[in-house]
């Protein structure tokens, strides 16, 4: 090939980088960046007192710290059931293996409803355990406990699926050779495994976090609509919208997304301060 010629090819190669990606920009403004601004503006739309008068409500507040509390209870679960979880699959060898792969995955396939209708035919009043549950006085369903497993399941892939390729492409040389230096199991794993996964662990983290208050279909089943006791923020969206309240059911969406905007901001700053600290060699 003539210098010429290459020099065309990559011109052409260039004209078409700048046409993928711009299509792919515009795209994503469309289709994602367009519907979160709507979400502003109509909350905005009426005004900074609306938006004030709805956030004050007790009820808002109430969804708000359910929320939060639900997320605080679901994240430190899923960091230490799905980095366990990794550790198993990419460490390991044991029968069941692509059972446990399988296991971690199934939220991502399952919907979100039939997970809530599980934990309703098992601890709902008429379930497995409702009558032995109901002689204890114990209420799963409709209540925070019911909430907590609900968000549980669906978002535990967050950080197993993250922290476990990583772990894979790392091997277990390390492990074996802090094993072979006379290191414990835990001793490795706080030493040797934990510092090569930590940005990965602290991204599925955030990722779960953001899932976890904006989780809606398995929260609806097993919550009962409790308005100021089992709705979180996505629940009283709703409900204020079907009760024709669009400026309050806006102002509180947009409060939710504004959380999911920082966490995603936060994970994109993570990613940055972690490039950085792998170009330097820590």
């Amino acid at each position: 090939m003539s210098a010429r010629a290459f020099r065309r090819a990559g011109q052409d190669a260039r004209w078409i980088d700048w046409l993928v990606g711009g299509a792919a920009i515009a795209v994503a403004v469309l289709l994602l960046g367009l519907p979160l601004a709507a979400v502003f503006v109509e909350a905005l739309r009426r005004g900074w007192p609306v938006v004030q008068s709805t956030l004050s409500d007790p009820d808002t507040i109430a969804a708000i710290r359910l929320t939060l509390l639900v997320a605080a209870i679901t994240v430190p679960v899923n960091l230490v059931g799905g980095l366990a979880a990794a550790w198993c699959v990419a460490k390991h060898d044991f029968p069941g293996k692509r059972l446990m792969v399988t296991l971690i995955e199934l939220p991502f396939s399952v919907s979100p409803v039939i997970a809530g209708l599980v934990f309703v035919l098992m601890f709902g009043a008429q379930g497995w355990f409702g009558t032995w549950l109901q002689a204890r006085d114990i209420q799963i369903i409709f209540a925070l406990p019911g909430l907590v497993l609900a968000t549980v399941f669906v978002t535990f892939p967050f950080v197993a699926r993250t922290v476990l390729p990583l772990m894979m492409e790392q091997g277990r040389e390390e492990e074996e050779a802090a094993a072979t230096l006379g290191a414990n199991g835990l001793q490795t794993f706080v030493r040797v495994t934990l510092p090569n996964v930590k940005w990965a662990l602290l991204a599925g983290v955030l990722l779960c976090n953001a899932r976890a208050m904006g989780e809606f279909g398995a929260v609806s089943v097993v919550s009962g609509h409790i308005r100021g006791e089992t709705n979180t923020m996505p629940l009283h969206v709703e409900i204020l919208y079907n009760e024709y309240q669009f400026a309050g059911a806006f102002a509180v969406a947009a409060a939710l997304a504004l959380l999911g905007v920082v966490t995603l901001l936060a994970k994109t700053a993570l990613e940055r301060v972690s490039g950085c600290r792998m170009r330097e060699g820590r």
